[in-house]
């Protein structure tokens, strides 16, 4: 809790110093004649009040479930969260997916293969994911699938319960984008500790007993290996919510991200509050679900603790 409210008060006051008014932004050609206008707004949306009470007043409603109006758009926030927050969730569990899949098995035959042709090409790809932005692959996917192929992104979201296949269409290539550049951080972490798992006594013990290569790796030396890398899974959920935020913009997907932007834009305050107060509250809870997961991967972490 004491990361969640401290994040807020630092959005809540950081929006409020950006240039701009919004009241003024509203009014447009008419600020200046309409004073009595401008002062109505104030009031309504709580503005003329000093930054404390704005912000008590607006915790208070978070606590009842109220996440407050738009001052754009006039329609309570939390509908309009509702409509976009399946886009974002839906690609971002798309690519973490994506990243482990890819992830697992190239760092494991890294490993296994250590220092051969494999190896070495496995980490160079590894290195290459990591070194090129998301928003360069991106373009470069588009600008090439158009000039050889004639491809272009949908320029119509379907939702999954509407069209699943057009969905999928539609959110396969930003996924795999930022999947891609995800695993590259996983792919060099897991190689590594598999390395050191590998020389333990009792993976050599097993060895010497005859135990099959394959049932070796999987079952005794990766469930070990996981450990520090499901660490991993935490620190890539802020990255998931940064990186869905320019995916949605060049494939123009209606998800947070896309709204945050233009919020932003318009100093939309309650907006911003809003979907920075969800974003907080997903890395929490990301990182005490990491935390549990630690004793699923070994039990022996769970008698430790007793």
């Amino acid at each position: 809790m004491p990361t969640v409210v401290g994040i807020t008060l630092v959005v809540f006051v950081g929006v409020r110093l950006l240039p701009g008014d919004v009241v003024q932004q509203m009014l447009g050609e008419y600020g200046a004649a309409s004073r009595e206008l401008r002062e109505r707004l104030l009031r309504e949306y709580a503005l003329d009040l000093t930054l404390l009470q704005q912000y008590i007043r607006w915790a208070t409603g978070v606590v009842r479930g109220d996440l407050g109006t738009s001052i754009v758009s006039g329609r309570p926030v939390i509908d309009d969260i509702r409509q976009r927050l399946p886009v974002t969730f839906q690609l971002g569990v798309m690519a973490l997916l994506i990243a482990w899949v890819l992830a697992l098995p190239v760092g494991v035959i890294s490993a296994v293969y250590r220092d051969t042709l494999v190896d070495y090409l496995l980490r160079a790809i590894a290195i290459g994911l990591l070194a090129l932005p998301t928003f360069w692959m991106a373009l470069l996917i588009i600008a090439y699938g158009f000039l050889f192929f004639g491809w272009t992104p949908p320029l119509r979201y379907y939702s999954l319960q509407e069209d699943p296949v057009r969905n999928l269409q539609t959110m396969a290539v930003p996924a795999f984008v930022l999947g891609t550049h995800l695993s590259a951080v996983v792919m060099r972490l897991l190689r590594s500790t598999m390395l050191e798992v590998l020389r333990q006594d009792y993976v050599r013990t097993a060895r010497g007993k005859g135990l099959w290569e394959l049932s070796m790796v999987v079952r005794h030396a990766l469930p070990n290996a996981l450990i520090p890398v499901v660490t991993v899974i935490a620190l890539q959920i802020p990255l998931v919510v940064g990186g869905t935020v320019i995916m949605e913009r060049i494939f123009a997907l209606p998800g947070m991200g896309n709204y945050l932007l233009s919020t932003v834009q318009q100093r939309d305050y309650p907006v911003v509050q809003a979907i920075t107060l969800l974003s907080a509250v997903t890395v929490v809870l990301s990182n005490f679900g990491v935390d549990l997961l630690y004793g699923a991967i070994d039990p022996w972490l769970r008698y430790s603790e007793r």
